[in-house]
């Protein structure tokens, strides 16, 4: 028998089924193993050697592996094809050999980028070994997270300046921090536009004023009113007799999309569904694990020649061959480190009818397959015509463009989205040729006024990222919900970022003493360092200490700084944020204000305090956004159907999750971190069996918080005799905030013996 491993449950029963009699298929559930939390893990003094311990809760699988593996003759590591999944097979490959639970067997590590029967059976007949540079840089990428997490904010912790810093979390909330203060800072400028509603003998169009007495007019000619009725002047009145003076004619082609990448397809996803893009990557990983679609982390949007192939055939089949271009649209990939060996994200069959999906599986499958097939249809053609209007006194010319769809192409199965603009309108004109005779009927003069940039939505701010080079594939969906959890940034009504008052203290702090962290430049290099490690190009102990030196230092520099000096530092970077109308008197003493820090955060108080007692709530929620009318964010679903007749639902005690006899608890799970294979344990289990998770170590009293899934009145955590009431698993460092700010109960006072 020969033993597969692979990540999800469900991954390996659709395998299983795949290989058939001699395999059996287990999964490692993610992660086995992760750095021990508590300090000292990585050791910075000996070439960064890593202490690592089987994560809580996966003895279980670990037990399940080895007892599989003694029947077996060899074991395949089929982890993810990608950096983290490399990490998976070695960890296991090392807890295996620790426990010499080998035995002479034969190991294989094999890769596939999607769950069809040929792709999982070509990949066992062309097994390799673990790629060494790979799971380097997952090593340097772990190191590098746990050394700033432990270095950074303890720092942050003791003088409440937030719950965490990031090596990129904290410079996504600095690009949102800072395109607020560009918003802040603008200042509107006035301008006019001058329309014009022709009638000519084909029919009514309209144009714009181009020039008056042969000076050109752009977009800020036109200063103000006063300017504006100057021209009119000169024009005169309605109606005006006017003709056509000139004619340009051309024809001009669009190409479609490049099939969707990871952060494509978040783009796409949030501005067509309204997808978080956690909820976008959880519904790829559930059509991935289906075998629907390929492996959906990838920068890639190359794609297979045999896609192609059925791809090209079914548009001859079902659209006709003017759809299939003469030879196969190809895109090149902008990422300058993408493996050309993945592929884009793309449905793994084209033949026969398409799976029987409901809710966001179909949804996000059928935005999947059309963009697929769109990127390989023929352009779509356009007949573009432009029009110069020239008044009877020749005084002014207005101009006028109409653009004409002529061909489909892709456009008959998918149109991109865009973040703050709508280029796919098309307008008309009647037939114009050079002499015809125009009225124009109306002059309608318009005042405008410039627009401060559009805030960030996820869609753009994960196309920012991109562009700067930080974060990767397996990392944006992350990074996303990392800063809205932390209270870092909020989403408005339009479902755009705005930083929280914690934000903006977090951003100000490190901007002023750990600036190259949130520097973006030193962010990408970074980035481009694991990238060169992941190649062979550089060696993981260089990499390290080269980050280590400076980022070390600034620790250490920071560590010695007074609270008081920090305050005033955050203080001279916020002001024009606080105090916009330079106005920073106190109105109660006429002292100076400004920013002050508690347990329960940001607030604007008195420097006179505790003479004066004045305080003020810092405001987090923006203007409203006018220049975006993109709809809400929709509410999330309370009764979310998981599959096998599954569901997790939401009643009046709280989540659970039933099979329609059966309701079992699941109050330390929400609807977007329940799974079904969870759900299935649950049902099997019940909430008896959830054992205590350590979640690390306190470092205010150097005892460990432990994590309870299940208690009397739900979820809780607990250390040295504390206890405090949780939704769901919090990080270590959110329960060293829970534990430590907890308030004393009224009925418990402590008294001290005499």
């Amino acid at each position: 028998m020969n033993l597969l491993i692979v990540e999800s449950p469900s991954k390996a029963k659709t395998i299983e089924k795949y290989l058939g009699d001699g395999w059996r298929v287990i999964a490692s559930v993610g992660h086995v193993r992760d750095l021990v939390p508590e300090n000292g893990s990585v050791d910075t003094e000996h070439d960064f050697a890593m202490r690592w311990q089987i994560m809580p809760g996966k003895e279980k699988q670990i037990k399940q592996i080895i007892a599989e593996l003694k029947r077996a003759d060899a074991v395949y590591l089929a982890s993810d094809p990608d950096r983290e999944g490399e990490a998976i097979a070695w960890h296991i490959l090392d807890i295996l050999k620790a426990k010499r639970a080998l035995d002479g067997k034969k190991v294989y590590r094999v890769a596939f980028h999607e769950i069809t029967k040929k792709a999982v059976t070509d990949a066992i007949a062309h097994p390799r070994e673990i790629d060494d540079d790979l799971v380097d840089a997952y090593l340097v990428r772990r190191a590098l997270d746990y050394l700033i997490g432990f270095g950074i904010s303890p720092l942050l912790w003791r003088r409440n300046l937030g719950r965490s810093a990031g090596r990129v979390q904290s410079v996504a909330v600095k690009l949102v921090v800072d395109r607020e203060r560009e918003i802040e800072a603008f200042n509107p400028v006035e301008y006019w536009s001058l329309g014009a509603v022709c009638n000519a003998s084909g029919g009514q169009f309209d144009a714009n004023l181009a020039y008056v007495d042969g000076e050109k007019i752009d977009k800020m000619t036109i200063e103000n009113n006063a300017h504006m009725q100057e021209i009119l002047k000169k024009i005169g009145d309605p109606v005006i007799d006017a003709r056509v003076t000139s004619i340009d004619k051309k024809k001009t082609t669009r190409r479609a999309a490049a099939p969707f990448t990871t952060s494509t397809l978040q783009q796409e996803a949030a501005r067509k569904l309204y997808f978080s893009s956690r909820r976008t990557m959880s519904t790829a990983q559930k059509l991935y694990e289906q075998g629907l679609i390929t492996y959906m982390r990838t920068d890639a949007t190359n794609l297979s020649a045999d896609a192609v192939g059925e791809i090209r055939a079914y548009i001859g089949k079902n659209y006709g061959d003017t759809f299939v271009p003469k030879s196969p649209n190809v895109y090149v990939t902008k990422s300058k480190n993408a493996q050309e060996a993945h592929e884009a994200i793309r449905p793994t069959h084209f033949d026969g009818d398409k799976p029987k999906l409901t809710g966001d599986e179909a949804k996000l499958y059928d935005l999947i397959w059309k963009r697929t097939v769109a990127c390989q249809m023929t352009n779509a053609e356009f007949d573009s015509v432009a029009a110069d209007i020239e008044t009877h006194d020749a005084r002014a010319v207005f101009h006028a463009v109409g653009t004409t769809r002529t061909f489909d192409g892709f456009m008959r199965v998918y149109i991109e989205d865009r973040d703050d603009a709508d280029d796919n309108t098309e307008s008309k004109l009647p037939p114009l040729a050079v002499g015809d005779e125009v009225k124009i009927m109306e002059l309608k003069p318009e005042q405008h006024f410039t627009q401060p940039p559009a805030r960030y939505t996820e869609a753009s701010l994960v196309k920012k990222l991109e562009e700067l080079g930080i974060g990767r594939p397996s990392t944006y969906a992350t990074i996303m919900s990392t800063i809205v959890d932390r209270k870092y940034v909020e989403q408005d009504k339009q479902r755009r970022f705005h930083p929280t008052p914690g934000g903006w203290v977090i951003s100000a702090y490190l901007s002023k003493y750990f600036n190259d962290l949130v520097d973006v430049n030193f962010t990408a290099k970074t980035e481009d360092t694991l990238d060169d490690v992941s190649n062979g190009k550089r060696d993981k102990l260089d990499a390290l200490r080269a980050f280590w030196g400076p980022t070390s230092a600034m620790i250490d520099g920071a560590r010695g700084i007074k609270t008081a000096d920090i305050i005033d530092a955050i203080n001279d970077i916020m002001r024009p944020h606080l105090f916009r109308d330079g106005n920073d008197k106190c109105p109660k003493c006429g002292g100076k204000l400004g920013i002050k820090l508690s347990k329960y955060g940001a607030f604007i108080g008195c420097e006179n305090y505790p003479t004066c007692d004045y305080t003020q709530r810092l405001d987090s929620t923006p203007a409203s956004d006018t220049e975006n009318n993109a709809a809400t964010e929709k509410p999330k679903a309370t009764n979310i159907d998981l599959g096998d007749g599954i569901s997790f639902r939401v009643g009046r005690f709280g989540p659970y999750v039933t099979n329609g006899t059966k309701n079992v608890p699941a109050k330390q799970y929400s609807a977007d971190t329940i799974t079904l294979d969870i759900a299935r344990d649950l049902l099997e289990n019940g909430t008896k069996r959830a054992e205590p998770i350590n979640l690390g170590e306190n470092p205010a009293t150097g005892k460990p918080i432990f994590y309870y899934p299940t208690g009397r009145y739900g979820a809780y955590i607990s250390s040295n005799r504390v206890n405090v009431s949780v939704k769901e698993q919090p990080s270590l460092d959110a329960a060293i905030d829970l534990i430590n700010n907890k308030k004393p109960s009224p009925r418990f006072k402590r008294t001290t013996r005499k």
